[in-house]
């Protein structure tokens, strides 16, 4: 049995910064309590994610943290990540558990019920709902109910995330809802200080009991 934790999930986003300033901020997210990371990139070349990744994992494992990677298969399997992340227009779950095998994790983005129950039918280990919120992110966006997101919590057994503008000030929407965890991008990505974001944001969520 897999064992992870994604009750505060980080979803990176390099896009702005230099290399080493990205890392530094990788790095003092951990330090500030990420359990689980995903490290997502959109617009670089096969050769330049892996490179990245590589050096990601090498901070993700002074932690113990999962490095997840998103949408491609190739590039987790390359480095070895702990898991990989497909959205709906990605490689189907089936699929992509084929290629991964039993032994690593595989997280699915739903937006709906019927998603979710094919998602875990397929091999999904979590799910990732939302965008509870409008996102900053450069990813298309569709916004999903608390409702939706409760129906989809109680349908399937496995951990679900809420995802999508989440931040310290706005994760009370999501109070009484059987979320395994929150994933942030921009509340730690963005911030002056991603240490502190990060424990203030830890601290919120345990006041919730959100995680």
């Amino acid at each position: 049995m897999k064992k992870f934790d994604t009750s505060l999930y980080f979803i990176t986003d390099s896009s702005n910064y230099t290399e080493q300033e990205f890392l530094n901020r990788v790095e003092k997210a951990l330090q500030g309590g990420v359990t689980f990371l995903q490290l997502r990139e959109k617009d670089k070349t096969t050769r330049e994610y892996i490179e990245l990744a590589q050096k990601v994992h090498t901070i993700t494992r002074k932690y113990n943290v999962p490095l997840i990677i998103d949408d491609r298969v190739d590039v987790a399997l390359a480095i070895d990540a702990e898991g990989v992340h497909v959205g709906q227009s990605d490689m189907p779950v089936k699929l992509a558990r084929k290629l991964m095998g039993e032994n690593k994790i595989v997280g699915a983005t739903t937006k709906t019920v019927e998603q979710a129950k094919e998602a875990y039918e397929q091999g999904a280990d979590y799910l990732g709902v939302g965008a509870i919120y409008p996102t900053t992110t450069k990813v298309k966006t569709v916004l999903t109910s608390t409702d939706t997101l409760n129906d989809i919590c109680n349908a399937v057994p496995i951990p679900v995330n809420a995802i999508g503008g989440l931040n310290k000030d706005n994760i009370d929407v999501l109070e009484g809802i059987p979320v395994a965890g929150i994933c942030v991008v921009s509340a730690i990505m963005k911030a002056d200080d991603p240490k502190k974001a990060t424990e203030q944001l830890k601290v919120r969520a345990k006041e919730l009991n959100l995680c």
